[in-house]
């Protein structure tokens, strides 16, 4: 009698499993109780650091998060509002970026790599090392020191100097954050067939009826996975003001405080990272499915 083994699927199903199974192991043991922790943590007072001894205290923190504190939903409202117009103009950049240098053109590589090594040096301390100690963050840095000289600003007035370093902090932070995105859309660019370009020039089908009948379409899974990657990357930047207000109340030995703080930024960024992916789901073209 011979032994039934595994199907595709199946072992495909299997492989998957191996490959995740470090991440489903870390997660048990090194992340599951750590959260525990902080769900009780959220609905308690610290008596005594020593020992990081408890007390309930029921809903005070949220309470004091929505009521007392003037400072957590500004700082929110401040975080939404960069994401979202940081987001889609990331994608678009990304995009037009990817699109370039999926071409034949001269000095591809070292375009690619120009584009990805901000994530290379995406640390904070490792672009303070290049440009110097007193950086705060170094989207002002490049903005301020390398575009923006002393020389030029001191003609213009204070209100047109502010608008044109918030501009080139804008252009910076979007370049800054792009690397992994375009990298994620060239994969994405080079897994579509030549065939369905040549068939559609034979056609008589122009550059821009091809990008918005055949990239687009074959790329919306894609579109869709950096969209929600940019969205979370955005929401957890250690230069996110509501994500350096919850570091501020460790900081204070506010353990308890931030705790409530940073469940009720979970919920909100979980939330909308779910609203997006269910709409944008709907715009998705998986040609795996048809």
């Amino acid at each position: 009698m011979k032994k039934k083994g595994l199907n595709m699927q199946q072992r495909h199903i299997f492989e998957g499993f191996v490959f995740v199974s470090p991440w489903i192991i870390g997660s048990i043991f090194l992340f599951f109780v750590p959260m525990i922790q902080s769900i009780r943590l959220s609905f308690s007072e610290i008596t005594k650091l020593a020992g990081f001894q408890m007390r309930w205290a029921g809903l005070a923190n949220y309470k004091k998060l929505f009521i007392t504190d003037v400072n957590f939903l500004p700082r929110l409202e401040e975080s939404v509002v960069n994401t979202l117009v940081n987001t889609p103009i990331i994608i678009i950049f990304s995009l037009i970026i990817a699109i370039m240098i999926n071409k034949d053109i001269k000095g591809r590589a070292f375009f690619r790599g120009a584009f990805f090594l901000p994530v290379l040096l995406g640390s904070g301390y490792i672009m303070k090392q290049l440009v110097g100690e007193g950086v705060v963050d170094e989207a002002t840095s490049v903005a301020t020191q390398f575009i923006s000289p002393d020389g030029v600003l001191s003609y213009l007035g204070p209100q047109i100097v502010q608008m044109l370093n918030d501009l080139l902090l804008r252009i910076t932070q979007i370049f800054w954050k792009s690397g992994v995105q375009i990298v994620l859309f060239l994969a994405g660019l080079q897994g579509i067939s030549p065939s369905l370009y040549e068939s559609s020039k034979c056609d008589g089908a122009t550059e821009w009826e091809m990008f918005w009948k055949i990239t687009l379409p074959l790329i919306s899974p894609v579109i869709l996975l950096n969209f929600v990657y940019t969205l979370i990357d955005s929401f957890t930047d250690q230069n996110n003001p509501i994500v350096a207000y919850i570091l501020d109340q460790s900081k204070n030995q506010q353990y308890a405080y931030g705790a409530a703080m940073g469940w009720i930024y979970f919920i909100f960024v979980f939330t909308l990272a779910m609203i997006v992916f269910a709409v944008m789901k709907r715009f998705t073209i998986n040609i795996g499915e048809r």
